[in-house]
């Protein structure tokens, strides 16, 4: 599915092909996707960027300041600045699955159940719910993992974990509760949100990977990424699921300068905080993700090679991406469920086509 606004109308909106290979299931301007790491910015950076706007957050704070739980560990003294940069020394992610499957890969029967309970109160996929206290467990590995350099550029998704823990920590709830009722459901958006088979029917939303090892099945209306799926579908760093057009209207609220249908919801000096670079040694906003510094001189320029230096997106590992260009008042919303129905297939990244095509939107107006 492929949406583009620009000036703050929709220039095009169109989906193609099916769900699957062996349905009639069409596609659908409707349809809904597993948003993957867009997650990180539609989601945890929007909540950290409202905290920061309302004083209740700051940059320079330590993760200590804010989670109890990480003092006395490496991860006490990481500055919150340099966890939205993916510079702060966190490995880059940890399979919590392996830990709890026998090398046939069949999850441990002492860790899940087919049936919901008091013990076993965590959906990981259908028919498979995991034991109610093993997040806890998740959360110690973190706290456990080493820490690399300091103020080298590691992509992360513990960053976003730890990120989601700190709106959870000074919010007092969690991170789906919090964006649902500070962005999503003022701005009247229909299908953001995290745990869609909640709210919606499961038959509009595009299925994902036919998982070979853990889960067993093929992934829909739950999570595609392991990890989030643990932590009971909502994490910081993946769990989102949306339409096309709510996500346009969350880069348009940001490329309006924080305002969307009249209403305020973040400061435009906030806004271009995040989005600008921070860091010679890469090319990442704060919590944000930027051009390559240097497009022009690249056979394969992000996003594009006509993308402009105040552009800022972010791209989702089941093959989805938006991106807004506030130079060019442009945004870009690509979804796709690229892992149905095996997840070794990377046709998108290796023909680039989530770049062609946003460069083919910047040519046909004139940009």
């Amino acid at each position: 599915m492929i949406l583009a606004v620009k000036d703050g109308r929709i220039a095009y909106h169109k989906a193609f092909g099916n769900f699957n290979y062996d349905t009639a299931a069409p596609v659908s301007v409707q349809s809904v996707y597993d948003m993957a790491s867009v997650t990180k910015v539609c989601a945890t950076t929007l909540a950290i960027m409202k905290l920061y706007d309302q004083g209740k957050i700051s940059l320079n704070k330590k993760l200590g300041d804010y989670l109890p739980a990480v003092k006395g560990t490496n991860k006490e003294k990481l500055l919150i600045k340099d966890i939205l940069l993916h510079q702060a020394g966190l490995v880059a992610f940890i399979p919590f699955y392996k830990e709890i499957i026998d090398s046939s890969g069949t999850a441990r029967a002492d860790l899940f159940s087919p049936m919901e309970s008091d013990t076993f109160s965590i959906k990981v996929a259908d028919s498979f719910y995991m034991k109610s206290d093993w997040t806890d467990t998740m959360f110690s590995r973190i706290l456990q993992s080493p820490l690399g350099i300091l103020g080298k550029y590691v992509y992360s998704d513990n960053d976003f974990i730890f990120l989601a823990k700190v709106v959870e920590a000074i919010t007092g709830t969690t991170l789906d509760k919090y964006i649902q009722t500070t962005f999503y459901r003022p701005m009247n958006l229909a299908t953001a949100g995290f745990k869609p088979t909640n709210y919606m029917p499961v038959k509009k939303i595009a299925p994902s990977e036919k998982e070979p090892v853990f889960r067993k099945q093929l992934i829909r209306g739950n999570v595609h990424d392991p990890g989030a799926a643990m932590f009971g579908g909502v994490a910081g760093h993946a769990g989102l699921f949306s339409d096309a057009y709510d996500m346009a209207a969350i880069m348009q609220l940001l490329l309006n300068g924080g305002t969307y249908n009249g209403k305020r919801y973040l400061q435009k000096e906030t806004i271009d905080l995040f989005t600008a670079y921070h860091n010679k040694n890469s090319r990442r906003g704060l919590g944000f993700d930027k051009p390559e510094k240097d497009n022009y001189k690249r056979d394969e320029p992000y996003p594009a090679l006509s993308a402009s230096p105040a552009a800022f997106g972010h791209s989702g590992f089941t093959g989805t991406c938006v991106w807004a260009d506030p130079k060019h008042n442009l945004v870009y919303v690509f979804l796709s469920n690229r892992l149905t129905p095996d997840g070794t297939n990377s046709q998108l990244i290796k023909m680039n086509v989530r770049t062609d095509i946003l460069q083919a939107f910047y040519k046909a107006f004139g940009l």
